[in-house]
């Protein structure tokens, strides 16, 4: 028999908590499975630098995002670049004395 099975009906189903079912969170949260070589990186950078294992797997994953950003934003530009008409261009000048000429 199963701990449900035993349970008096009238007590209800059992419900299982999660301390963030009690405490709300300030900051969404994400559960992330590792491998363990992984892990005991991430546990060596993080005793390192005095940070918690959240706190250090919340900043490697900013720093790798704003590199994936960057890196899409520099294919953005060298395709805009390969493409660019320079005879169509406007210079420098020409920008902004339009822009001082509506101002």
């Amino acid at each position: 028999m199963t701990r449900e099975q035993l349970r008096p009906a009238h007590l209800g189903p059992v419900r299982h908590l999660c301390y963030t079912d009690l405490v709300p969170a300030k900051n969404p949260r994400v559960n992330v499975v590792l491998e363990r070589p992984l892990y005991d990186a991430l546990g060596r950078l993080a005793r390192r630098e005095g940070a918690s294992l959240s706190t250090k797997a919340r900043d490697l994953l900013r720093d790798a995002l704003d590199t994936y950003e960057d890196l899409a934003l520099a294919k953005i530009a060298e395709e805009r670049e390969r493409t660019l008409d320079r005879s169509a261009a406007l210079s420098h000048e020409a920008v902004w004395t339009r822009r001082a000429k509506r101002h």
